[in-house]
């Protein structure tokens, strides 16, 4: 699959998420609810919602993956319950939007790392995705942002 990437900067996005400790397995099932929780949490507090559902994926030591599953918000929420307040980060981003199922959104870090490195960029923190279609879409767009800066801009 071919990938249209781009930098983008971004502003500092407040959001909201709930945190998960999952096997690869047992994602789908964690992400329904946490979405579901955080939209709840934000309508209590009188947050607007503002943008698609997010995920950040962290690899552990133990085969599982530390998920953060939010949601960007208009404002800052107070923590409540599993819903933690969180946000996602300003500056430069490679972003790509991947065109198929999310067995394969593999292939859009692939194609990211690759181009930040042919293209003279470093990571800077921890990439997301988010969520542009429902996970029944024929084909779900999924939008990969990489946090990068150039080398030589320090």
């Amino acid at each position: 699959m071919s990938y249209d990437i781009r930098i983008r900067d971004l502003p500092r996005q407040p959001a909201a998420i709930v945190r998960g400790a999952v096997t690869v397995e047992a994602i789908p099932a964690f992400l329904g609810p946490a979405f579901d929780a955080v939209v709840r949490a934000a309508a209590d507090q009188g947050l607007e919602v503002v943008g698609p559902p997010f995920g950040r994926f962290l690899p552990l030591p133990d085969g599982r993956w530390n998920i953060e599953a939010g949601f960007p918000l208009a404002g800052d929420l107070v923590e409540t319950g599993p819903v933690e307040p969180s946000s996602l980060p300003a500056g430069p981003c490679a972003c790509t939007v991947h065109d198929g199922g999310y067995d394969t959104v593999e292939s859009a870090y692939i194609a990211l790392t690759q181009w930040i490195s042919e293209h003279g960029y470093a990571t800077t923190g921890e990439p997301w995705e988010c969520y542009l279609d429902a996970p029944d879409a024929p084909r779900p767009r999924t939008e990969v942002f990489m946090p990068v800066v150039r080398p030589d801009s320090n």
